[in-house]
């Protein structure tokens, strides 16, 4: 009796249980394939519920895929809505990402997740190595695969061989200054060394499909040429020396004018006096000329 009063109370106030849940939370396909993911729901008490689903890229960019009952222009064609699910006909790497189906209504909310990865191969991957370097600067060697999903994780090679990722276990890297990020294709030298030149290449691989290689390159590492550095500094004050006694010299013997001569002489107008025509004739006659 309980109950059944607990039922009549919820119809009457119009609160209504939601549940969702899905049999995919963890979904992988191969691109250009399709994917089903399904989204089960419950409304008890005959409520009608609303259903959205959501999506968010890797990049944190969320989207409506279907929203007020049909499927939004931006996804239309290749996704399909159906009582329990969403179906993709044909997948790329850009759906790859967090999947929202959600059920709201008078009663409540709920929403089940599903994350998809679309698997692509890894690509060669782009490697940066510097190819001359200075022993005990920092040095970054980088090494990016911008296709593979999952994304790639990385292995750096030396003279042809895979280096630990740490070198300290084993003897022959122990020498070796390095610091090695599998997660994002970085080989950091803090210190770089010269038992650290070589030829470098960098692998990417994901599980899907072979692993694919970078380009190799040497990097050479020389030490800090410092006789040639105070040799540049000395030569730099010798001339610096020279020109302020060539200066002195020149002025000593005069070669130089003085302040006080090189200033320009001004000029000096004098109004001329002119005398106007005799009262005689009417004759105009100048008297005077224009003096500096």
């Amino acid at each position: 009796m309980l109950f059944v009063l607990i039922c009549l109370c919820l119809q009457a106030t119009g609160l209504h249980a939601f549940s969702a849940s899905t049999t995919t939370p963890n979904l992988m396909t191969k691109e250009n394939t399709g994917a089903d993911m399904t989204c089960t729901y419950t409304a008890d008490f005959g409520a009608l519920p609303r259903v959205e689903w959501k999506f968010k890229n890797l990049q944190g960019t969320q989207s409506f895929i279907f929203f007020d009952g049909q499927i939004t222009s931006q996804y239309k064609g290749r996704f399909t809505q159906y009582n329990g699910g969403l179906r993709i006909t044909q997948t790329n790497r850009a759906d790859t990402g967090v999947y929202t189906c959600e059920v709201s209504g008078s009663g409540g909310y709920a929403e089940a997740l599903i994350k998809l990865t679309v698997i692509v191969p890894p690509s060669v991957p782009v490697s940066r190595v510097p190819t001359s370097v200075t022993t005990g600067s920092n040095v970054l060697l980088t090494c990016y695969d911008k296709d593979g999903s999952p994304p790639s994780t990385y292995q750096w090679f030396k003279d042809g061989t895979p280096l630990p990722e740490d070198p300290s276990k084993f003897p022959n890297f122990k020498n070796m200054t390095y610091k090695m990020n599998a997660q994002n294709g970085n080989l950091e030298f803090p210190r770089v060394a010269k038992a650290d030149r070589g030829q470098y290449f960098c692998e990417a691989a994901n599980g899907n499909g072979p692993a694919q290689r970078g380009q190799t390159m040497l990097m050479d590492v020389r030490d800090l040429n410092t006789g040639g550095i105070v040799a540049g500094v000395i030569v730099a004050l010798l001339a610096i020396a020279l020109l302020c006694f060539g200066l002195w010299f020149a002025k000593k013997k005069g070669y130089l004018p003085k302040m006080s001569e090189s200033k320009q002489k001004k000029a000096v107008y004098t109004q001329p006096a002119q005398n106007y025509a005799d009262e005689d004739d009417g004759e105009f006659k100048q008297k005077s000329s224009f003096v500096v």
